[in-house]
């Protein structure tokens, strides 16, 4: 039973599930926005929202605690402690916007569209 259980398993066991959330968090900091399911844009948004708060540190203790939660993706981490981070300086939280898209495609799944907010957003 499900009790007490708040995260989506999407289907795939931790460590599957880990990765999956790490590659989708790697494309949406490098471009800013991605197309995925309702399920898996609900699942990302707190994992991102906890890398960016603790990239806005700017340490290096923090450059390497998001370089481990990303699974050592020097990419994203360097483009989110270099622009992303210094954006949301004065924001207290909410860095995501997830955006329902409705059906698309031939399997009819439900989309949606996660995406950074601009800094100057309220």
């Amino acid at each position: 039973m499900k009790h007490h259980k708040k995260t989506r398993t999407l289907g795939r066991k931790s460590g599957q599930r880990e990765a999956l959330l790490r590659s989708l968090a790697r494309s949406l900091f490098l471009s800013e926005g991605i197309t995925t399911t309702i399920a898996r844009a609900k699942e990302l948004r707190p994992f991102v929202e906890r890398i960016i708060t603790a990239s806005k540190a700017n340490t290096v203790a923090s450059r390497r605690a998001v370089s481990s939660r990303m699974g050592g993706a020097p990419d994203a981490v360097l483009k989110l402690h270099s622009t992303i981070a210094p954006r949301f300086k004065k924001r207290i939280g909410g860095y995501t916007r997830i955006v329902r898209l409705g059906r698309v495609g031939k399997r009819a799944i439900e989309s949606a569209r996660i995406e950074l907010v601009s800094a100057d957003e309220k």
